[in-house]
């Protein structure tokens, strides 16, 4: 437990220890063997009993008694023979979390029990029980999480268990999980509008000085840092999810090959169209993306209104790398048949996102802003001749001193896109923007200038308060809350470098966010890409700022070839929202794994990669390959593509990642030099890449 250090063993405790072992060990297979031949007796219980008063966490031995419980009361229909039996196993339980107060199983146990409502819960008797165990361990979370569904099942009134967490956090301001239990309790009683909480701006306010006092108490303790952190993110988040960037964004014109046939590459049609170059496949991405994670999304609240849509099966769905249902990010694809296509002429597509109940966040808020827009696709007879034109005849080139250069005047793309759409200010922006200075005020004058926690915490409220500001355009404000954050989380590197890599991705985001918040800054690293007989291509490079995170991909849907390369990257995640992106460098980075390239397999446009000079096939033992879904963990099954790579001699169990990511995308170009890997990877690549063309600036066919 906290605050109790270990004793050093003795010589006699190896003896004791063996003795236990062995008792252990005959109890266990007594029990085992009951629990097989179905023995209920008291005597078969009694041995479960001592088996739980040894090893608390014999699951089994836990199973056992609720199915000798479930058999024996099928015997009993006295109620005071009942609440004996009941008070028994109670009884077990409590004398279990004796022996160890942790036990998962034990609380389970007792969970279970008060859920049969065999007998009535003696109240009194299970807090009491609570508050023995919270005076001896204060931070026990199975305690208080056992308290949360005690009192939930009993009925206990929120308010009042928020004045016993006031109880407990006076104690002892250390106290983490009490801390914890009031962040929930908190959630609930805001949600409900409870009598007294009705009014965000005072409660938190109340909460600020309640956790500030605790901060500057003793700034190296972390329980009020992080109830601090959950604080922040109440006040500088808006309160329903909004759509902040779409593409196509309102009022665009896509068409496949919108530039002219012509000796001069600078001539582009009078239409000011923008290239889509999955058009060529036919297909439309419609992407939407809100400033948080949600979930819902379905063709009865997103509506798509098109002579195209019609007997379609509209799906959206989430582009996040988790499995839990919730993503900033959803794509439907519209898929476009050639009898559409037979002269030359234009959709519109009208996209329509009411109020709705179903779009929910993680918090349980619901979207209330509705967004409405239109975009038109245009469809030429001329599109057949459009699909002749190869973009990769021969391999594309990141020099822009080579084959691709840089259109002095980029007509072609519309630079309205980058001005994403802002999210509503809210009325209450004053108040949370008043508190956040408040407190940057206060943190600025803490005395212990070493502090890690007060540094994170000024950085966090510094770059709060840039959001708030960006969605009043105040950037010149914003960028100095920015400029200050950037210093202070170079600091943390130097004075945490345990959590340099978090400080680095902090920094990162904080860049990117700098970099892309307006067009005026976003537009230095944009071009539009031409090259002879092809098409314009909206062009992106963001090298050789140490980047090692990608943020802000929202601010770049519109992107079809993105160079990242000479950065620090370890991950690509957050370019799956690119469905437009073409072309991706990402060469000299430290990319150690194709595992970590997985949400590159969800963007339906990649034709060229650059993976040069990473890190990939560096490591022995990669253990990032471990965490990840495999078909050795079950959790992905065996496809085609293994039986296809162990025809041609090729280890899966070693290149497994590298086949689910080559099934998985359509390449023309790959460059994978400067990693280690050997001739088998090779095979795997063309194997299972019947599109390659180019490989590392050879062509393969």
């Amino acid at each position: 437990m906290h605050g109790q250090p270990r004793r050093p063993k003795k010589p006699e405790d190896g003896a004791a220890a063996a003795a236990k072992a062995a008792k252990l060990r005959e109890l266990q297979g007594q029990v085992l063997h009951n629990h097989h031949t179905s023995t209920y007796t008291e005597e078969a219980l009694g041995l479960s009993f001592k088996l739980l008063e040894i090893n608390p966490e014999a699951y089994t031995a836990w199973n056992y008694r609720k199915l000798a419980l479930q058999h024996n009361l099928k015997e009993l229909s006295d109620p005071e023979a009942i609440k004996s039996s009941v008070d028994n196993e109670l009884r077990v339980v409590e004398a279990a979390l004796r022996a160890n107060p942790k036990s998962y199983g034990a609380w389970y146990h007792r969970k279970w029990l008060l859920n049969q409502k065999l007998t009535p819960v003696d109240s009194k008797r299970e807090f009491g029980l609570l508050d023995k165990l919270l005076k001896v361990d204060a931070r026990n979370f199975h305690g208080w999480n056992y308290r949360r569904f005690l009192a939930k099942f009993t009925g206990v009134p929120e308010e009042d268990e928020l004045k016993y967490t006031m109880v407990k956090i006076c104690d002892n301001f250390s106290n983490y999980s009490a801390w914890h239990n009031r962040s929930i309790l908190l959630s609930n009683l805001l949600i409900q509008q409870s009598k007294g909480f009705e009014s965000k701006q005072k409660i938190f306010k109340e909460e600020f000085d309640l956790v500030t006092q605790a901060l500057f108490t003793d700034p190296s303790d972390q329980s009020g840092w992080f109830y601090h952190l959950w604080l922040l993110a109440q006040t500088s988040s808006p309160e329903n999810p909004q759509l902040i960037a779409s593409w196509p964004c309102n009022d665009a014109k896509l068409s496949l090959f919108p530039i002219r046939k012509s000796d001069d590459l600078n001539m582009v049609s009078s239409s000011s169209s923008i290239c889509c170059y999955s058009l060529k496949d036919r297909i439309i991405p419609i992407v939407l993306y809100f400033d948080e994670p949600v979930k819902g999304l379905n063709p009865s609240n997103v509506k798509l209104n098109s002579e195209l849509v019609i007997g379609k099966d509209i799906q959206w769905r989430p582009l996040s790398v988790t499995d839990s249902g919730h993503s900033n990010c959803w794509v439907t694809y519209l898929e476009i048949t050639d009898k559409k296509c037979s002269s030359s002429q234009q959709f519109s597509v009208e996209v329509c996102i009411p109020c709705s109940d179903d779009i929910v966040s993680r918090s349980g808020s619901h979207c209330n802003c509705p967004v409405h827009f239109i975009f038109t696709i245009e469809l030429s007879n001329n599109d057949d001749k459009a699909h002749d034109i190869d973009l990769f005849h021969e391999p594309i080139s990141w020099s822009c001193s080579e084959s691709i250069r840089s259109d002095g005047n980029p007509s072609c793309v519309a630079f309205d896109q980058l001005n994403i759409r802002k999210t509503v200010v809210q009325e209450n922006s004053k108040w949370h923007l008043e508190g956040l200075s408040d407190q940057i005020d206060l943190f600025r004058e803490l005395p212990d200038e070493n502090s890690k926690f007060a540094k994170l915490t000024l950085a966090r409220l510094l770059l709060a308060c840039a959001a708030i500001k960006s969605r009043g355009n105040s950037l010149i404000e914003r960028k100095g809350y920015c400029d200050e954050a950037l210093g202070l989380f170079s600091d943390l590197i130097n004075l945490d470098p345990s959590h340099k890599r978090y400080y680095e991705d902090e920094r990162s985001l904080v860049l990117m966010d700098q970099l892309t918040c307006s067009t005026q800054t976003f537009a230095k690293y944009c071009s539009v890409q031409l090259k002879s007989n092809s098409a314009p291509l909206n062009h992106v490079q963001l090298c050789r700022l140490s980047l090692t995170r990608i943020g802000f991909t929202e601010r770049m849907l519109w992107v079809q070839m993105l160079d990242l390369s000479h950065n620090s990257l370890r991950s690509v995640e957050g370019l799956e929202a690119l469905q437009q992106l073409v072309c991706l460098n990402i060469s000299n980075n430290q990319i150690s794994s194709f595992t970590s390239l997985e949400p590159l397999t969800k963007i339906i446009s990649l034709k060229a990669l650059d993976l040069s000079f990473n890190q990939i096939g560096a490591h022995p033992i990669d253990t990032t390959r471990y965490i990840c879904s495999s078909p050795f963990s079950h959790k992905v099954q065996s496809c085609e593509a293994f039986e296809e790579c162990r025809k041609k001699n090729v280890d899966v169990e070693d290149f497994w990642d590298a086949i689910l990511f080559f099934k998985s995308v359509n390449l023309v170009q790959l460059d994978i030099k400067g990693n280690a890997v050997n001739d088998k990877f090779r095979t795997v690549v063309t194997t299972l890449s019947p599109s390659l063309k180019w490989l590392d600036g050879t062509c393969v066919h």
